[in-house]
């Protein structure tokens, strides 16, 4: 189950699903990952890589529902790739700013007062990287390519390049962001990774329950053990809270073009519940598997790290627990409000 099951052609998800699946059955996942070119031009020519870009320069006109679920198939079939990055947000930043968007791959960061910034997704495998920087009092937008920047290739625990970048910005040349950019970037950049991390959850869950089912101790299967079961349903109520708080969050953006006033709390909350749902189902299945999902060759892992790394990234849990503290204490006598409008 995804966060958009029912929202989006059944005939495209199978598409989505067919395109990972025939990927990661020749291509295993590896702890260092790169930006495998030959694939993303396969995507491209599917139309995927700017899913939600408009038609007239170049994407398929999609709405992030669709991208919702692409993001998702990629997840269930352990396939690295930066769609999110790419499309929802160094594109959608430019399509903001009215820049013009090519062929080239690309990512998207937000530079500090110094020019610089640490973990960028995917920048060193990038062809360009979307920059968004404040100078003179206005934030500015600028595509540069990645040959003009300073890189410093890292990683993440799965490999994914998070790498530092640094670039005079008094070199760039640079357009005047809309106003709302900054604070639009920051709820899509949360709400990529709540998906993603959905979508390894949910994965997680599955693969614990076949496992549960055929595994046998003492003549009987797993899940005919009480506290078997009862791992199992914590993991199933606290995947159903993480699915339903980003939909939640997500449907709220879509409907208002991320402008309604309840979106940054459902993001929070989508962020929050994703964060501390992800401690139980990657502890309980790995409990449930008896330990072994750890180890290289098990498919398991490749699906709790994930959601272990992702949760961190663009916030970690406490940033996003005090984002919703601090608006239920902003809500004073009007919390039930906050919590239904």
């Amino acid at each position: 189950m995804t966060i958009t099951t029912g929202q989006v052609d059944q005939d495209l998800v199978t598409l989505m699903n067919d395109v990972f699946g025939d990927y990661a059955e020749h291509h295993p996942t590896s702890t260092d990952t790169t930006l495998d070119r030959e694939f993303w031009r396969r995507l491209d020519d599917l139309g995927l890589i700017r899913l939600t870009g408009p038609e007239e320069s170049g994407g398929s006109g999609a709405d992030w529902h669709t991208a919702a679920e692409l993001l998702s198939a990629a997840v269930r079939h352990a396939v690295r790739v930066p769609l999110a990055e790419h499309d929802l947000l160094a594109c959608a930043v430019l399509d903001d700013a009215g820049l013009p968007v090519d062929d080239a791959a690309r990512t998207v960061t937000v530079l500090d007062e110094h020019g610089t910034a640490t973990r960028v997704p995917w920048a060193s495998t990038s062809d360009k990287v979307v920059t968004v920087f404040e100078s003179g009092g206005k934030w500015l937008v600028a595509d540069v390519p990645v040959g003009d920047l300073d890189v410093t290739p890292g990683a993440n625990p799965l490999g994914e390049p998070r790498d530092d970048i640094a670039v005079d910005v008094n070199t760039l040349a640079a357009t005047e962001a809309p106003d709302g950019l900054i604070e639009r970037l920051r709820l899509k950049s949360a709400l990529v990774r709540a998906i993603q991390v959905c979508a390894a959850l949910d994965k997680t869950l599955e693969l614990t329950v076949q496992h549960a089912s055929v595994r046998t101790q003492f003549g009987r299967s797993l899940s005919r053990f009480q506290a078997v079961q009862h791992l199992i349903a914590d993991m199933a109520a606290e995947a159903a809270l993480a699915r339903t708080s980003t939909e939640a969050a997500l449907t709220a953006a879509v409907a208002t073009d991320w402008a309604g006033a309840n979106v940054p709390f459902l993001v929070a909350t989508a962020r929050s519940c994703t964060g501390h749902g992800a401690s139980v189902v990657v502890r309980n299945a790995h409990q449930v598997h008896g330990a072994i999902g750890t180890t290289r060759e098990h498919q398991l892992h490749h699906f709790t790290r994930p959601a272990l790394t992702w949760r961190a990234e663009f916030g970690s849990v406490q940033h996003w627990d005090d984002q919703v503290a601090q608006a239920a204490l902003s809500a004073r006598d009007d919390l039930w409000g906050l919590i239904t409008r």
